[in-house]
């Protein structure tokens, strides 16, 4: 229920959604406008769903955001599934609870962006894993099931989705049936199905003459490998390219991101300390084992990795985080509850989970003060109920009554700040490239007369509409309010200089070829920023069309006529 509250969300997706409802070009590239002048920065596979949404059902909000939706809605029930068979129905349930309650993950399933399809088929393919290590000879066909789904993965945001590759590799070698040669023989097909899943898209792109498809967002060569290794890749980590660089903050999942999916990542540490030592006899194929490396090893890896960024990140990128700290605490908790008659000390661990874990989320809720923090007193009471009840059932008091009082004041001070955070989530609005989890709004342009998400006036958009007919593009402007004015016209609007507004695309010279022929009907510039970027090829096709041709003025933005008489010679 109220899955269009934040509008279109993140337009830059929701005009590409748009553009692939219209035009299979489009679709198929992932091209920002319905004449494929331009892609998104990522690859197009969530793309596909909304496009495909938008075909079936019209253009609207809602067409757009079901399907972040039912990913998010499919991960939690996948998740349950493959904790299901680590560890029994209660840890699944436990696990795909966390995750539910997990206010990135409220997020990212009410928001255009590509997380919600990578989530979902990231714990898909761990779900294949565990099948493959389940079973007690072969498990070819699962873990290429697998490696497919990581495959597709790439093809929502690239280099992150291959982040729990080594965790999937590492179960697989260790918790596999058969042989260590065998073993090694069915991880290298499942590398193999990541590439094949991965890279018929890659090959589309490759085989497709320049000139015959959209320009590359992101890249300065319209190169998919510079988008792969480049952009979303090295520039992220060390903040190379139009990224920018910023200082790596190993800190950061328990600072400014930590109330997206770090409410339980303390206990998700300790209990996987403790479970490790508390199942270092079991046998290697043991399924609690299994499961405490595929995502103890998944939390790790991405952890270290999101903390070591120095290029853009964004705190929505810790939804990769979820599913392993949810899995993690269910996994881990419940070995640690089943050592307590065996091991002296498994009792204080769960005494120091609960807590740590209810003296964090109090913390986390008075960080940002708002109607939330009337759950500090809900947390603060059930941790000392629950400290209490361990404490008692460690001296052997009151039998299963204390247990069934410890268990369920644990979860109560566990999960209600998430659950708290998570409702003040979906309550909110949430607009733009860097979407926070948690109160308040982050909405845009709002005011009367104004294009919601811009400082456009809707008049600018009304022109651009009634001048469509007979252009390729009826607009052409730098920045992504032109998203934001391609979804209110519904007419293609072309984004100069993509996303950063520094990709090379067009040329000033293809730029002018446009122009002469009619290919393009308006430039839209905001007066203020006349005169910004001029070393970008978008900015030189700004003060080359404004110096060139008449021009009119609504509410602070010039509305460019490409198609009058020019004022100066072209290329001037």
């Amino acid at each position: 229920m109220g899955a269009a509250r934040s509008g279109w969300g993140n337009a830059y997706y929701a005009a590409a959604a748009q553009a692939g409802s219209v035009s299979w070009h489009a679709f198929w590239f992932g091209a920002l406008d319905p004449a494929g002048g331009i892609t998104v920065d990522k690859p197009p596979a969530s793309l596909w769903l909304m496009g495909a949404s938008v075909r079936l059902f019209g253009l609207s909000p809602q067409a757009v955001l079901w399907p972040q939706a039912v990913c998010g809605v499919g991960a939690v029930w996948v998740l349950y599934l493959t904790v299901r068979r680590h560890a029994g129905a209660a840890a699944g349930l436990l696990a795909s609870g966390i995750l539910a309650l997990t206010p990135v993950v409220t997020l990212m399933a009410r928001y255009d962006n590509p997380d919600a399809l990578m989530t979902l088929l990231l714990v898909g393919a761990a779900y294949a894993t565990t099948r493959a290590v389940d079973r007690d000879r072969g498990g070819l066909a699962w873990v290429v099931v697998a490696g497919g789904l990581v495959g597709t993965a790439f093809l929502t945001k690239q280099i992150q989705a291959l982040l729990v590759l080594p965790a999937l590799v590492a179960v697989l070698m260790w918790a596999g049936p058969g042989s260590v040669v065998r073993r090694l023989g069915r991880a290298v097909a499942g590398g193999a199905a990541v590439v094949v899943a991965a890279g018929w898209w890659v090959l589309l792109v490759l085989s497709t003459p320049v000139s015959q498809r959209p320009f590359i967002g992101g890249t300065s060569t319209s190169s998919i490998w510079e988008l792969t290794v480049g952009y979303n890749g090295l520039g992220r980590l060390n903040g190379s390219g139009a990224n920018g660089t910023h200082a790596a903050s190993y800190g950061r999942l328990f600072g400014g991101s930590a109330d997206e999916a770090g409410w339980l990542l303390p206990a998700a540490l300790l209990l996987l300390v403790a479970a490790a030592v508390v199942t270092r006899h079991d046998p290697r194929r043991d399924p609690r084992r299994a499961g405490l490396l595929l995502w103890g090893g998944w939390l790790l890896v991405v952890g270290v990795v999101l903390s070591s960024l120095r290029g853009i990140y964004h705190s929505y990128y810790t939804v990769e985080l979820a599913p392993a700290v949810a899995a993690v605490v269910a996994i881990g908790g419940s070995a640690v509850w089943a050592a307590r008659g065996q091991v002296r000390w498994a009792n204080g661990v769960l005494m120091a989970v609960v807590a740590g874990t209810g003296v964090w989320a109090c913390a986390l809720l008075f960080v940002q003060p708002a109607w939330t923090v009337l759950a500090v007193p809900v947390v603060a009471c059930a941790s000392v109920v629950g400290v209490v009840a361990l404490a008692l059932d460690g001296r052997g008091g009151f039998g299963t009554a204390t247990r069934r009082l410890a268990a369920t004041a644990g979860l109560v001070a566990a999960l209600a700040a998430p659950a708290t955070w998570s409702v003040a989530t979906a309550a909110s609005v949430h607009q733009g490239a860097n979407v926070q989890a948690g109160p308040g709004v982050t909405e845009l342009g709002t005011e009367a007369g104004i294009v919601p998400g811009t400082r456009v006036p809707v008049a600018v958009a009304d022109l651009v509409a009634a001048g469509a007919a007979g252009h390729e593009w009826a607009a052409v402007m730098t920045g992504r309010y032109a998203a934001q004015v391609q979804l209110a016209s519904g007419a293609p609007v072309r984004m100069l200089g993509g996303f950063t507004g520094t990709d090379p695309d067009p040329s000033l010279a293809a730029f002018q070829d446009l122009v002469a022929a009619g290919r393009v009907h308006y430039l839209l510039v905001e007066a203020s920023s006349l005169r910004s970027r001029p070393d970008t090829t978008a900015g030189q096709i700004t003060a080359w069309a404004v110096r060139g041709f008449p021009q009119r003025q609504y509410q602070g933005w010039l509305v460019v006529d490409l198609t009058a008489a020019s004022l100066a010679v072209a290329g001037s």
